[in-house]
């Protein structure tokens, strides 16, 4: 089994996607993340670019990773400067990290235009460079920036620079295709002329430019690399870089090399995750491997074939990158999905039972109207035990009022909900006031319901989302209202549909609550 190096990279060149910006306590939390997933390279940034990089570079001095080196990152010495002259080259060495990566322009038209040089000085700087920070005993990798443009413009100038390199000691080259926009067929054939000129450790760093990044990185490791260079989630600049959350599996579930153990691996959907939340980014639904949908299942026949065989419509196991099938509710639904999801929620039914269909053509009929359940399981689940009979009655609505009052133009809204339920034949009224509308009717609710059910006391509202369903009518139109709520041990979401987005927010809320009022009773019963 080969070994490929995974390097990391995105608390460097993730971070300058434009839209992602980490702490310095982020980046040592990820660095750990990372270095758990077997990482064997974490790029920690750019010594003496910025106070954030150099405190990084002083803090992962004091913590201890098992499997990951920690790479400072620059460039070559600027033109017409000593090294020891060189600010960027000091500071790297300053930075006191086991691995230095330096990157270099192969191509030549950044050697005219971007460095305003000519080619003989940007090889001594290439040269220059390396052999002094070898010198200094570290593990040195020299980034060939622009290689594939540069190969295909100058092949052989591109290749006077990587063979300069290898001369200066550098440990590996990194071919790079950092505009992105190089095809998979170019890279193929370029690295393997590379490769058989050179004795020298090689690897690969794609940028997603023509969303070829992954494919790109894969077709070079086929073609000799023994390095791969990305970010998790692809972050990145322009289009990003090489997804690594999909480069690893592809490695080692695809194409059998060994790149992290099968344990390490199943943490790949925890740290996609992590990194989002940290970057204060949505996690991608369909991202491959590690989405939230990546192994859903809507349509009634794709459900019937996967409880008979998984492969079907599965090309992996999911829980061997930390992933989980999910079986869908939705008008596309066949008799399977209910059946699997009875399973799922505990609920014995027989396939043959009539009130399948029942449920069926219920959900079918609200859906028509508007409600949608694959993001309100909660929901679903109260819709099934309805329908079997055995749903607990806690309390009966009578009714809700909610008042917004601004008093001055320059105060903030009063909101003020009351709420009449009866509970065990007792008629309870209770107000309370909240940040806006559905803050107040969700905390009117649970003052009305607490003394009765204390365990409500543990329920928190964690998510709330408004859709339009029939934009053309404007004010008028129909809302869905999506409610994701949770306690210790789990979350639920729910859902509410009505032309008045507070209506839909009571049906929402009040779902919610019975949801757990059933799941609590069901649960002291069987304990």
């Amino acid at each position: 089994m080969r070994a490929i190096k995974i390097y990391d990279t995105t608390l460097r060149d993730g971070s300058q996607s434009e839209d992602v910006s980490f702490t310095v306590e982020d980046k040592i939390r990820i660095a750990h993340k990372l270095d758990a997933l077997g990482v064997h390279y974490i790029e920690g940034g750019w010594p003496g670019s910025n106070p954030k990089d150099m405190d990084f570079f002083e803090k992962v001095k004091h913590i201890t990773l098992k499997n990951a080196k920690v790479a400072a990152f620059g460039c070559t010495r600027y033109p017409e400067k000593t090294v020891e002259a060189d600010a960027n080259i000091q500071h790297l060495l300053k930075a006191e990290t086991e691995v230095i990566t330096i990157f270099g322009k192969s191509w030549d038209l950044h050697v005219h235009q971007a460095l305003s040089t000519n080619q003989d000085e940007n090889l001594r700087m290439v040269s220059e460079s390396l052999s002094y920070l070898k010198k200094h005993g570290q593990e040195v990798l020299f980034d060939a920036e622009h290689f594939f443009d540069g190969y295909k413009s100058n092949p052989e100038y591109a290749l006077k620079v990587v063979k300069e390199a290898e001369s200066a000691g550098a440990d590996w080259i990194v071919l790079c295709d950092t505009n992105g926009g190089s095809m998979p067929w170019e890279i193929s054939k370029i690295f393997q002329d590379v490769k058989n000129s050179m004795n020298v450790k090689l690897g690969i760093h794609c940028h997603n430019d023509s969303e070829l990044a992954v494919a790109n990185s894969l077709q070079a490791v086929q073609s000799g690399a023994e390095q791969v260079q990305g970010t998790v989630n692809g972050y990145g600049e322009r289009c990003g870089n090489a997804n690594l959350v999909s480069i690893i599996p592809n490695l080692k579930l695809k194409m059998g090399m060994d790149c992290v153990t099968d344990a390490q691996m199943k943490s790949l959907k925890g740290v996609s995750s992590f990194v989002d939340e940290l970057a204060n980014k949505g996690h991608w639904n369909h991202q491959p491997y590690v989405g939230h949908s990546a192994f859903a299942h809507k349509g009634g026949i794709h459900v019937s074939a996967i409880q008979k065989n998984r492969l079907t419509y599965e090309h992996i196991d999911p829980e061997s990158v930390g992933n989980r099938q999910r079986i869908l509710i939705s008008d596309l639904s066949g008799k399977s999905n209910i059946l699997f999801k009875a399973k799922e929620f505990g609920i014995d039914v027989n396939g043959g039972d009539p009130k399948i269909r029942k449920i069926l053509d219920n959900l079918k009929s609200l859906e028509n109207l508007g409600y949608q359940y694959e993001g309100a399981e909660g929901s679903f689940e109260l819709l099934m035990h309805d329908a079997l009979g055995d749903k607990e009655t806690f309390f009966d609505f009578v009714g809700f009022r909610v008042i917004v009052e601004k008093r001055q133009e320059d105060e903030e809204p009063i909101s003020e909900a009351t709420v009449k339920i009866r509970v065990n034949g007792v008629l309870e009224v209770t107000a309370a006031e909240g940040t806006g509308p559905v803050d107040a009717l969700n905390k009117a609710i649970q003052k009305a319901l607490v003394k009765f059910y204390p365990e409500l006391e543990e329920v928190n509202l964690f998510d709330y989302k408004v859709r339009i369903l029939d934009e053309k009518k404007g004010t008028r139109s129909k809302i869905r209202v999506l409610i994701e709520s949770g306690d210790h041990h789990a979350k639920w979401g729910t859902v509410g549909v009505s032309e008045n987005i507070i209506e839909a927010s009571w049906q929402a809320l009040i779902d919610s609550i019975e949801y757990k009022l059933n799941t609590f009773s069901k649960n002291k019963t069987t304990s």
